[in-house]
This record gives structure tokens, sequence and C-alpha cells, in this order.
């Protein structure tokens, strides 16, 4: 019988899938992505402080993954927010930061225990969403194009049933098959965003669990990956093709698009990760030349840490007091190197040229 849309899927066929997964086009395309994420992996590893350019490009993925659920703030908000010491008012950007919040978390946690399960999933929504809800265990809930008010998909009914879907991807998760672990990605996404287990953050919950099990299976140890700005730019594929998946059993399309948005945003993040370090090593060397009494390593790193900083991170990083720092900023403001702003009572202040490239739009 053709698949109906409105009804509740419960009979989501369990994992693996009985499909050909593993055809030519595929394991070519899944040669490539692994190429390109390796490649993403060397030049994170291969960096002085690899963890050095990691909070800039989370909150970048954190703004990309909440756009999608059309919870937008712009980057300039963003990394303002994260340094500013007033409480966050903007319930957008309060949102976002909650998303980045939450992948750290999840970080944290399977580096200390290397599993992926439906506690932590759960874990995760509610630090995304800041409550304490859990698995849906009322009925009624039911995806629908906005444009059109038509109902696209019903995810599976009951509490019990939803449990146990999520106990099945757990076992694949965890499986020790020949199934390549990037194939396997695709596989658990769609299976997460089709059992739709919460009333809420389901799509930022399935985007945090690609990047978790990436680390989960040494492919990426740093959440380096910039993924959900891929789907922004191929929106209309994604949902096509998961309704594929739902409807047709049609896996070709779906695994394809997932290895190619690992491929491109692997290849992405290089570049980005190499303009940032080119940047840093030519603004060291001319900050050395002008200002040589300022200039260090550290202060160097702090610069590049995010784009926005202040005195009292300078000052809590050692590299002098209150005063001091502040004669530091305000004289590499003089020399064109950064730009001020006042937000408040706190005066930020800007790494522009940096910020350009973060704001640079390359085609995915």
């Amino acid at each position: 019988m053709p698949h109906d849309p409105k009804i509740p899927y419960n009979d989501l066929p369990l994992l693996p899938p009985k499909a050909d997964l593993e055809n030519r086009e595929i394991l070519k395309k899944t040669i490539s992505a692994s190429r390109a994420l390796a490649e993403l992996k060397g030049s994170i590893n291969n960096l002085p402080n690899p963890h050095l350019f990691i909070d800039t490009i989370n909150l970048q993925e954190a703004q990309a993954s909440s756009a999608i659920e059309n919870i937008i703030t712009t980057q300039d908000e963003l990394f303002k927010a994260t340094v500013i010491e007033k409480s966050i008012e903007n319930a957008a950007t309060k949102e976002v930061i909650h998303y980045k919040d939450a992948l750290w978390y999840g970080i944290e946690h399977i580096s200390k225990k290397p599993v992926l399960t439906t506690n932590l999933f759960i874990e995760l929504m509610r630090i995304i969403k800041e409550n304490q809800s859990g698995i849906r265990n009322v009925p009624g809930t039911q995806l629908k194009n906005p444009a059109q008010d038509t109902v696209i998909y019903t995810p599976p009914d009951g509490e019990t049933v939803i449990r146990e879907k999520l106990k099945n991807l757990e076992d694949f998760i965890h499986a020790e098959d020949d199934i390549d672990p990037l194939i396997k990605l695709a596989i658990i996404h769609y299976q997460f965003e089709a059992i739709h287990p919460f009333f809420d953050g389901n799509g930022r919950t399935g985007r945090i669990i690609l990047v978790l099990y990436l680390k989960l299976t040494g492919l990426l140890h740093l959440p380096a990956l910039y993924l959900s700005d891929y789907i922004i730019h191929h929106k209309a594929k994604y949902y096509k093709y998961l309704r594929k998946v739902t409807e047709e059993n049609d896996w070709h399309d779906w695994i394809l698009y997932m290895l190619d948005m690992i491929e491109k945003t692997s290849l992405r993040g290089r570049q980005q990760i190499m303009a940032i370090e080119n940047l840093m090593n030519e603004m060291g060397k001319e900050i050395q030349e002008v200002l040589p009494k300022i200039y260090s390593k550290d202060l160097m790193e702090l610069l590049f840490k995010l784009p926005y900083t202040k005195r009292s991170y300078l000052e809590a990083a050692g590299i002098g007091n209150l005063k001091t720092v502040g004669n530091y900023l305000k004289s590499l403001e003089d020399a064109g190197f950064l730009k001020s702003e006042m937000i408040g009572k706190e005066k930020l202040y800007l790494n522009y040229k940096l910020m350009e490239i973060l704001r640079k739009v390359q085609t995915l």
C-alpha cells in the first residue's frame, strides 16, 4: 500500500534498511567524502592550537541549524552576545546559544562515555529548548507544508512505539557491521528525523547527533563541521529525499545527498580554517613590526578565538591588568587592527578582518 502521510508511521521499518546501500555511485561518493573529511581533520590537528577556531565554527553551525527552523539571528548579534556580560534578551539569539551549549554537552558526554543513547538525545533536546519535556506522549503531531497547509508526514505515535524505534536506532548505531560509517550516518539521520521523538527540537537534536557520531567513530575529533549551511542552501532537496525514503524506500538519493553534504562542508571548513590561520599569521607579523611591545602568541590567539573581545578577556588570560590590556586594545585599534563598539556600558573590540572571512558566502 502507498504511504499515507496522514496516518502515524508506526510501521517505520527497523534498521538496518532492506535496500541496496552501497552501489557503485554511492561507494564512489563515499570515497571522495571520506577523503575531504580526513583532510579537514588533518588541517585541524596541524594547527598549533586545534581548539582555537572551534568556538567560532560552533556558533556559525548553531546559527545555521537554528535558521533551518526559522529561528533567525545574525552572526554579528550572536558573536556579540557571547562576550557581553548582560543577559541575552533576544529570544532567537538565546535559542542559538542553547544549541551551541547542547553540542558541547554532547561532545563532553561521549568523550567520557562513548555511546549515543535515547537519554542523551533527550538531554540534548532539553538544553536546546530549555525545558524538561521528553518523548512525545500525546497523539496529534503532524508535519505540514506551511505554504499549502497540507500534511506531508505523520511520525510514529505513542511513547512505547517511539522508544522501541529509538532502541533499535541505538542498536544500529553501535552494531559492528560492514556498512561504511558515512553511509551509516545518513541512515541514522533519516531514522531519527522519521521517528521525530520530541514535540520540538528534533531537527536541531538530529544535526547535533551527526557531529557526535563523527566523533564517536573517530572520523572527526573536534566539532569543526559546519553542516547546517549546506542544508539551508539545498533545503528543498533535503526534504524531497527524506520523503522518497519514506514513500518509496529509495535510499539512493538521500545517501548521496548526505555524502555530498559531508564532502562540501569538509572542503569549505578546511578552506575557512586555512584562511583564518593565514590571516592570523599575517596580522601577527604586522603587529610584531608596528607594536612589538604588545605582540605575543597568547594575544594573537585571543584576538582570533572569537571575532569580538574585551579587556576582561585579556586580563583573565594573564596578558596584563585591566589598564594595561586596555592600552593594548586601544593601540591595536589606533593602528587599524581592531574596531571598537560600545554595547551598553561595555566596549567590545572587533577583529573585522576575521569577521570578513566568516561572512564570506561560498557555494556549497
